[in-house]
């Protein structure tokens, strides 16, 4: 189960299969490319998209990461011929490695540096739901169906990550209601229940998406990473231990010459040009 051609850097030369790629002022847009089936998830875009993350991760250009599906969904899932269909028939040490190999997109994704924004429109269900969900921000449509589907299916809401993570996003009340019953969350409701940090148009959703990762791309991207790393490590820390924690990587981001910048700036009266260093 892994990309017939694993990524290289640089990112920019990469091209998928069933995953596009473009790399554009320090942004990389991510789209699920197989909009005729609504962009449902293979064994061989699921491997894709774990290398992608990980090269990315390497990546000093690419300081933002935008992820989002074509043709007017975001994705609807595993295939059903090409994944639910072959489990069916899977041994047990098939399983295993397969819902390994689908954790591993959501461990890159959050291992990942950079900050990653999905633009969510139509049908974002299943896996798809997941991968919106690991991202770190998302901006959705009113016309967006989010479904936490596996019990439908007859799996656990237990899927890469979801009973850890998505409780963090929605609460867990909210979360075991998604996870139990399977159901459409629209869009305006994923904004009330915070799924959603914001919503756009149709029209305006990727370039809004875009334009808040280049926001974020010339930002102090080592700081931003920091605080990525710590929004994820502090999830089982004591509240004592994570201000200790905070204390080390405040003093870090203080070393850094993108905060001499902002003091030189403000002193000047004038924006800082940050760096990410």
């Amino acid at each position: 189960m892994t990309a017939a051609n694993p990524v290289t850097l640089p990112l920019s030369d990469y091209l998928g299969r069933r995953v596009r790629f473009v790399v554009d002022h320090k942004v990389a847009t991510i789209t699920l490319d197989r909009p005729l089936k609504k962009n449902p998830l293979t064994f061989e875009s699921y491997a894709e998209l774990g290398d992608i993350f990980r090269a990315a991760a390497k990546d000093k250009s690419v300081k933002a990461i935008v992820v989002t599906g074509a043709g007017g969904n975001f994705s609807s899932g595993g295939d059903v011929f090409e994944i639910i269909g072959p489990l069916v028939e899977m041994p047990t040490t098939g399983l295993l490695e397969f819902t390994r190999t689908t954790g591993e997109v959501v461990k890159a994704m959050r291992a990942c540096p950079q900050p990653i924004v999905a633009a969510i429109d139509g049908v974002c269900a299943g896996a798809g739901a997941i991968i919106a969900m690991a991202s770190d921000l998302r901006i959705g449509t009113a016309a967006a169906k989010v479904a936490f589907l596996f019990n439908r299916v007859g799996l656990a809401g237990c899927d890469m990550g979801a009973c850890a993570i998505l409780p963090r996003i929605v609460g867990h009340g909210r979360a075991a209601e998604l996870l139990y019953t399977g159901r459409v969350l629209g869009g305006e409701e994923a904004e009330r229940w915070g799924f959603f940090n914001r919503l756009a148009t149709p029209d305006t959703l990727l370039t809004s998406a875009q334009a808040l990762a280049r926001e974020l791309a010339n930002g102090p991207t080592f700081a931003t990473a920091m605080t990525k790393r710590m929004l994820e490590t502090e999830w089982a820390m004591s509240v004592e231990t994570a201000i200790e924690a905070e204390a080390v990587a405040q003093a870090l981001c203080m070393e850094t010459e993108d905060f001499a910048r902002a003091y030189r700036a403000f002193a000047a009266k004038q924006k800082p040009a940050f760096e990410g260093n």
